[in-house]
């Protein structure tokens, strides 16, 4: 499987989690603090990090950048702070994932999962599946039922993103920090407009939703309608 490191001073969670991932078939190291953390992204080459902001030495940002520094291994912020100013600084320095506690340990096993899928297991990239909806992320290519789906570039990294999160619900902000790399400005209507063209590709609509499920004054979210 992978090389997890997790970076988390509180305790019970470290130890749930580490515990979770290990069942999982996992290699996990836990640490307790930043300067730990940072000497086993050095020696220890992981594959994926979960790194809290919360540390007892060093603040989970400056750890975030020294990291940075030195390797490109993925890293998803585990954290209490879930200020729109904090989530879109941390992705902008470089995380790969945010996720606000408290959040059930099955949401972070996923949260995994998709970043190793992204990243690829031993460089090869793993195909992405929901349902009758499968995506090839190497080769930019999605099924559904068999057949392939005609997408635009943006079409295709959106339904992606989504699908790398099947069953949560994401923000339109997030989908155009993350979709549209536009954190700080863009406009919900591009995502309203892409999402209209997805579905009707996908052969749905808002109103008959198979897979694209808006959720209202929240967001959208891609399940399995199976």
């Amino acid at each position: 499987m992978a090389a997890v490191l997790i970076i988390e001073d509180e305790q019970r969670i470290r130890e749930l989690v580490a515990r979770v991932l290990a069942d999982g078939g996992h290699d996990v190291v836990a640490l307790a603090t930043a300067m730990e953390g940072l000497q086993a992204v050095v020696k220890g080459g992981p594959d994926v990090v979960i790194l809290d902001m919360g540390l007892p030495d060093l603040d989970g940002a400056e750890l975030l950048k020294m990291i940075r520094a030195v390797s490109d291994v993925p890293v998803i912020v585990a954290t209490a702070r879930n200020e729109d100013r904090d989530i879109i600084r941390t992705l902008d320095a470089g995380a790969d994932d945010y996720l606000v506690k408290p959040f059930s340990v099955d949401q972070l096993v996923a949260r995994v999962r998709a970043v190793l899928r992204r990243v690829g297991s031993e460089g090869r990239s793993m195909p992405i599946v929901v349902g009758g909806l499968e995506i090839d992320a190497a080769a930019r290519e999605a099924m559904l039922d068999g057949q392939l789906l005609e997408l635009s570039p943006k079409e295709f990294d959106l339904l992606t993103f989504l699908a790398e999160r099947a069953g949560e619900v994401v923000t339109k902000r997030e989908l155009l920090a993350e979709v549209w790399r536009q954190p700080y400005g863009g406009t919900e209507k591009t995502v309203d407009v892409h999402l209209s063209w997805l579905r009707r590709k996908m052969g749905e609509t808002a109103a008959d939703s198979r897979y694209l499920q808006t959720v209202f004054g929240v967001g959208v979210k891609l399940v399995d309608p199976t």
